[in-house]
């Protein structure tokens, strides 16, 4: 559900008998919006989120950054580099000074038009669709905290908690069954 996966939530919902008080409808709207960062259109995303929530970007200026980055990263892998730099020039560089702390994510971006071949250039991480993910995540989260939603899961939360309280009991030299292969859950007995 956090993470906009609703054929998979009501098949769950539907297994294990249970239900939900989160809006299915919302997380319609958050999996658009997810799917169409997927697809570099960067221009729907915008609309889409204003049509949504008109102050989500204005009280996110590091979110709204990051959507416009993605936009000028468009335009990087699409090969516009003259609409890249004007973008980048009117678009992008008032938000650096505004906010010194994205200077370094700019500049990175900035460096892309250095290369002849930008996904061969040691900055081409933010031409892989991973990037993508992380902008649609960091949106996601933004949207769910602004519907006052939680923004991890319960599991997520969960083995957070497991870690730090190993580590609490490790530091301080206490015996206790401890759990190092979390994936399978597996105990060790015999500290």
């Amino acid at each position: 559900i956090t993470e906009g996966y609703r054929d998979a939530a009501e098949a769950f919902m539907k297994e294990a008998g249970v239900e939900t008080k989160v809006d299915l409808d919302t997380m319609s709207e958050r999996i658009k919006i997810r799917e169409a960062i997927n697809d570099g259109k960067v221009d729907e995303v915008t609309e889409m989120i204003n049509d949504f929530d008109p102050e989500l970007l204005d009280m996110n200026p590091i979110l709204y950054f990051h959507i416009q980055q993605q936009k000028l990263i468009e335009f990087i892998r699409e090969n516009k580099m003259e609409e890249a730099l004007t973008f980048a020039q009117r678009e992008l560089a008032p938000h650096g000074e505004e906010h010194p702390v994205i200077l370094p994510e700019l500049e990175r971006c900035m460096a892309l038009f250095a290369f002849p071949d930008p996904e061969a250039s040691p900055f081409g991480d933010l031409l892989k669709p991973s990037h993508k993910h992380t902008v649609a995540g960091e949106l996601n989260a933004a949207i769910l905290e602004s519907q006052n939603e939680q923004t991890t899961t319960k599991l997520h939360s969960v083995m957070k908690i497991l870690l730090w309280a190993q580590d609490q009991l490790t530091q301080n030299k206490v015996i206790y069954p401890r759990m190092d292969d979390i994936s399978s859950g597996v105990v060790d007995r015999d500290p």
